[in-house]
């Protein structure tokens, strides 16, 4: 059994790795709001033309993840959870710093945004590799009764990527003039992300894999016919309901996720919309996304206690309601206002993504467990945050409302709502012997 300093250290590296892997993620879609829709694509394009074509390109790394977490899954079942995890990280910390040196339109033309894309895909392979390692070798080294808290701070690194993400563009926006910020002073951050290829080093080096995985490897050493299997297909074979239903799970955690944190940026910034100062709404979000992150924690540790399903599904209803109260908030203009619509939305949104790492590891056995995790937790990425900042610029374009936006809230609450109440309760599962197919 992992004593507490070690499974400390553990969560604490998970925290750390996942913080600046989101980072990454999240810096270029708060990136796509602000400053790629005029130094990637051409300047003569109508405001929110220009933000459709951003965001599209922001969709294409949600398209990657269930592709990353397939090469991932299959990688870290075979080869271990620290491998793949130090992979995904070196890739993605690789992909971000060039991110940060390529040209613009207006230097290369259409080479600029094909460049764009291509790297933004490397990143959604990287981004759906990195979830299943950061927990699993988490919740795999976890005691039976904490599996939530401490699977919980390799969630808890989203909402620290998007505080950390926001800041360091706060930073630098306001240490240079708006000239010199869309030329030169936005790469900076995507620069720095070469420090994440220091923090994987610093995880092959110390960290070992998880006993429940050296258990499993030591079977197969024992049975070698195994050893041909396909973690991924036998995943698919074994376990296609609950993979289907997390998906469903993890829907409105990314669409309320990524309308708080890149669709309301934009949305207040738009001079086509609210007009209002971009340092205002990015600071309103970094304020309201730091709520999750306590929230996150306390949400998984009171799963421990009741259970996962109850909180996960209480996190859907209010998400679900909150979505009529966000948009009139923001519309106040107020900072503090806009900082609660955000703050609360957040919290409801860490009832469901705080016990979600404990949830879906806990559903599958070990020999399958980073394939079939992964493949739940980035299928539902797609259908949620890959395209719900397209959606809601798509739904206020037509409808000229935000009500059209919070409707798209309560629909995609419900099918989670509806996914969590079709799946087995699981806090008490023994995950040395494998969850039941």
């Amino acid at each position: 059994m992992t004593n507490d300093r070690s499974i400390l250290k553990i969560a604490l590296t998970a925290l750390a790795g996942t913080s600046i892997e989101w980072y990454d993620f999240f810096l270029y879609g708060t990136a796509a709001a602000l400053i790629f829709p005029t130094l990637f694509f051409p300047k003569d394009l109508p405001p929110l033309v220009g933000l459709l074509a951003a965001f599209s390109t922001f969709a294409v790394g949600f398209i990657a993840r269930p592709i990353g977490g397939i090469l991932f899954g299959h990688f870290g079942d075979r080869h271990g959870r620290k491998r793949a995890l130090v992979t995904a990280l070196t890739l993605m910390g690789v992909a971000t710093t060039l991110i940060g040196c390529l040209p613009s339109y207006a230097a290369v033309g259409v080479a600029a945004p094909v460049m764009l894309v291509l790297l933004r895909f490397v990143q959604g392979l990287a981004i759906g590799g990195q979830w299943g390692g950061a927990v699993l070798l988490v919740t795999e080294s976890a005691p039976s009764g904490r599996r939530g808290f401490y699977g919980s701070f390799a969630q808890a690194g989203a909402p620290a990527g998007v505080v950390l993400a926001n800041l360091a563009l706060l930073l630098v926006s306001a240490n240079v003039s708006q000239s010199s910020f869309m030329s030169w002073g936005w790469r900076v951050p995507f620069l720095a992300s070469v420090l994440i290829i220091a923090l994987a080093l610093f995880v092959q080096l110390r960290l070992e894999d998880t006993a429940a995985y050296q258990r499993l490897l030591a079977a197969r050493s024992e049975h070698a016919p195994h050893e041909h299997r396909s973690p991924v297909l036998e995943a698919l074979k074994t376990y296609p309901k609950q993979i289907v239903l997390a998906a469903g799970a993890f829907l409105s955690i990314q669409v309320t996720f990524y309308i708080l944190i890149t669709f309301v940026v934009a949305y207040g910034a738009n001079p086509a919309v609210l007009n209002l100062p971009r340092d205002t709404m990015l600071a309103a979000v970094l304020v309201g996304t730091a709520f999750m992150l306590p929230a996150t924690l306390m949400a998984a540790a009171v799963s421990d206690r009741y259970g996962r399903r109850g909180v996960f599904m209480a996190g859907a209803v209010f998400a679900g309601l909150w979505g009529f109260v966000l948009f009139p908030l923001v519309e106040t203009r107020s900072f503090l206002w806009i900082a609660v619509a955000v703050g609360v939305g957040q919290a409801f949104t860490a009832m469901m993504y705080g016990p979600q790492a404990a949830f879906f590891a806990e559903m599958f056995s070990t020999r399958v467990r980073y394939s079939a995790a992964s493949l739940g937790y980035q299928l539902g990425s797609i259908f949620g945050g890959a395209f719900a900042p397209l959606i809601a610029t798509a739904l206020f374009a037509k409808f000229r409302s935000s009500f059209a936006i919070s409707l798209y809230i309560a629909v995609a609450c419900t099918i989670t709502f509806l996914s969590v109440l079709a799946l087995k309760e699981t806090y008490r599962t023994d995950m040395e012997s494998g969850a039941e197919s």
